[in-house]
């Protein structure tokens, strides 16, 4: 397991940091909210525990981006904001727990397994069709064994594709779907992005264009060469 602390008093971060690594849970510290949300970026956690009065963006704040970019990554909050009304606005703003200060390192452990078991039960289902296995949780995809690497923007397409199971979903489901509200109706995109995830997914080629219609994953990718090839 891997988490994110944040938190601004650089003693106790550190002292909890220590304390979970000798329960073998790795731990990254960010003294801030700009410095935690890159670390959102750039890293993958299982489990952000979040004390909500930090500098720059607050704890507040890095809860409600969380939320909304649909990772399903659950949140802890751990701070010294004990009042009931504190403990129902954090639970309503996407809190799966909440720990007040002070608290027993033990008790924190207990809770961040608790939260570790539930996010297992509720992982998305690891999806198989036409030779390609495509894990949402890991964001990892093989095909007929092999693993392909993709890109964040090639896989999300690739994982509306196949969540279709065959049917056909069209370029104007697939921009908003993969990308986000601001992308440009009249762009490219779309087209750029499938043609290089079928360069990565290889031959034969597995993902159709049904002209004037869309896109769809081939169930038999050895039959209906003319469709699967048009771009």
């Amino acid at each position: 397991m891997r988490v994110l602390i944040v938190e601004d008093e650089p003693y106790l971060a550190e002292a909890v940091r220590d304390g979970l690594r000798l329960e073998a849970i790795a731990a990254d510290i960010a003294g801030d909210g700009d410095t935690a949300l890159e670390l959102l970026t750039v890293n993958a956690y299982d489990i952000a525990v979040l004390d909500r009065d930090v500098p720059g963006p607050s704890g507040d704040e890095i809860a409600k981006r969380i939320v909304a970019s649909g990772s399903g990554m659950p949140i802890l909050m751990l701070t010294a904001a004990d009042r009931l009304d504190d403990k129902a606005s954090g639970f309503g703003l996407g809190a799966d727990d909440y720990l007040t200060k002070p608290f027993a390192l033990k008790e924190l452990v207990l809770r961040l397994r608790a939260l570790d078991r539930r996010r297992a039960h509720n992982r998305p289902p690891v999806r198989e069709m036409a030779g390609l296995r495509l894990d949402p949780f890991r964001r990892e995809v093989f095909r007929d064994g092999r693993f392909v690497a993709l890109t964040r923007k090639q896989f999300a397409v690739l994982e509306v594709l196949v969540a279709a199971d065959g049917g056909v979903v069209s370029a104007e489901e697939l921009l908003e779907r993969a990308w986000d509200e601001n992308a440009d109706p009249f762009t490219n995109a779309v087209r750029i992005t499938v043609s290089a995830l079928r360069k990565r997914l290889g031959e034969p080629g597995i993902i159709a264009t049904v002209p004037g219609v869309g896109y769809r994953i081939h169930t038999k990718p050895d039959a209906g060469r003319e469709e699967r090839v048009r771009g």
